[in-house]
This record gives C-alpha cells, structure tokens and sequence, in this order.
C-alpha cells in the first residue's frame, strides 16, 4: 500500500466542506428573501393606500360648498374602502378612510387612508397610513 500523498490527504481532509458552507449560508439567504418579499408587499400596500387616497380627493373636491363637502364623507369613505379593497385585494388589510372638509375654506381637502400591510411573519403588524389633498374645484359660468 502506498502512502497518501498529500495532495489527496488534503482532499480528504474537505469532504463535507460545502454542505457545512450551506448550511450557515442558506437561512441568511432565505431569511434576506423573505425580507425582500415582505418590502415590497409593504410597498404595494402604500401604493395602494396612497391611490385609494388619491381617488378620494377626485371625488370629494368636486363638492361646491361647505355643506355639500360635509354631506358626501360617508359616500366617499365607502366608495375608497371599496377601491382599496378592489384594487388591492389581500395588498391591504382592512382599509379606513377619513375624508376631511376642514380645510375647504382655504380650497384645500384632503382624504387618509389606513390598513395593514400583508405579512408573512405571524404576529408582525405593518401600518400603512397615506394621505392626499387637493384643492376645491370651482365651477363658474363664462357670461356671468
């Protein structure tokens, strides 16, 4: 029998090297992943919150008095927690939104809409909150 060379000693002395290599790298790379996933389902729900926000105020700005703004907040805070829901299925979690007449002597409204961004770590609990405004618009005849 001839003695090991200690080229092939070395070899020997590597088996099962990557799979401990794996073994320390993979739920790092699993976990950044994940991580990634979870972004961007947190972003996609921001999005979605913020143009459900933006849909709102389309809706809410067309009012032409005071009065007239106060009366359609229920209208149009159903109308936005349906468009979120629609447009974002399970993206948004429970979507509330609060129209507000308060600035529509100065021209401006506005429309915030909260919900709970999709998680997949149980127990994680992902706010998202976005708000859009927009001014009054005024409708007046040419000839008057």
């Amino acid at each position: 029998m001839q003695p090991l060379s200690r080229s092939r000693l070395r070899r020997l002395d590597d088996r099962g090297a990557s799979a401990l290599e794996l073994a320390f790298i993979a739920p790092s790379l699993l976990l950044l992943i994940f991580f990634v996933i979870q972004t961007a389902l947190w972003f996609y729900g921001r999005s979605v919150a913020q143009q459900a926000a933006r849909e709102g105020v389309s809706q809410i700005r067309l009012s032409q008095t005071q009065q007239a703004c106060r009366d359609s907040v229920a209208t149009v805070t159903q109308h936005v927690q349906d468009f979120a829901t629609d447009v974002g299925r399970e993206a948004l979690i429970k979507p509330e939104a609060q129209p507000s007449c308060d600035g529509y002597d100065r021209g401006q409204v506005s429309v915030t809409v909260r919900g709970r961004a999709i998680s997949l770590v149980p127990g994680l609990t992902l706010t998202v909150t976005q708000k859009a405004s927009g001014a009054v618009e005024r409708f007046q005849c040419d000839g008057c």
